[in-house]
């Protein structure tokens, strides 16, 4: 089968775009769809549509309903996802981002997991415009005086944060977080504290999340408040962690809906 001369210049096959915009209509949407609302979706005509998708159904991308004709993504459609996420590393994902932000900003940051001890980074950048010496990779963090503890108090089983408390060292610990404050980093997805460990220094971190919801590391920056000239600066952490989490299947952060600054 020859190509079409604008499909070579182009070096795609429109016909492969186009079944993966009807595609993403299926992937995006709340529930089982119409034919019709799925041709509004995706901007194009009832008779189209319904080629693509009785294409898509029938390579099992897409299945209908016999009984209300509604679509839907298709089993296959289920295994590619199910692969992908299978190689989703979110630390991966997270630390480009961080190191990302740490060459834009003067923020050092990096990724926490949660190990039996508390919040362990596993990397770490320093800005080149403001750098903390003592925080380096295999550090564990306080877990009631940084932001870092406190995304992962919110998140985490209380069972899990205790039994972790007690392993800290006495000078770790602080006074636990209102039930009150936990509720507000769930509701925003963010955490910040400032002089909390050195003097007008300035902690921020924000969750990543798999697909199922779960919390599997934290990003998290220090700096000098007063460095961070306005609010794209204050809040490039939170883009940045809502941009990874798009990449790990995570939900909940919203470039669009960011949390209120102090």
């Amino acid at each position: 089968m020859s190509e079409n001369p604008s499909e070579k210049r182009a070096g795609t096959i429109q016909s492969v775009s186009i079944a993966a915009r009807f595609l993403n209509v299926l992937a995006n949407a709340e529930g089982e769809l119409s034919l019709g609302e799925v041709a509004r979706r995706a901007d194009s005509g009832a008779s189209s549509a319904h080629r693509y998708l009785q294409s898509l159904v029938k390579e099992g991308l897409a299945r209908q309903d016999p009984a209300t004709g509604l679509y839907d993504l298709g089993p296959a459609a289920l295994s590619i996802g199910i692969a992908a996420l299978k190689r989703v590393d979110a630390v991966d994902i997270a630390a480009a981002h961080m190191k990302a932000l740490a060459q834009r900003h003067a923020a050092s940051g990096g990724v926490a997991i949660w190990t039996p001890r508390g919040p362990t980074l596993v990397r770490w950048y320093r800005s080149a415009y403001f750098s903390i010496n003592p925080l380096a990779l295999g550090d564990i963090l306080p877990i009631d005086n940084t932001a870092c503890g406190l995304i992962f108090q919110a998140f985490l089983p209380k069972a899990t944060i205790a039994a972790a408390r007690k392993q800290q060292p006495a000078h770790f610990r602080g006074s636990p977080p209102s039930e009150a404050r936990l509720a507000e980093v769930r509701a925003q997805y963010w955490a910040e504290m400032t002089s909390h460990l050195l003097s007008n220094v300035t902690g921020q971190a924000a969750p990543v999340f798999d697909a199922q919801q779960e919390i599997v590391c934290v990003m998290t920056t220090v700096t000098d408040l007063g460095q961070l000239q306005s609010p794209e600066d204050r809040l490039a952490l939170y883009d940045e962690a809502a941009q990874a989490n798009l990449s790990t299947g995570g939900q909940g952060l919203d470039p669009t809906r960011r949390p209120p600054l102090g």
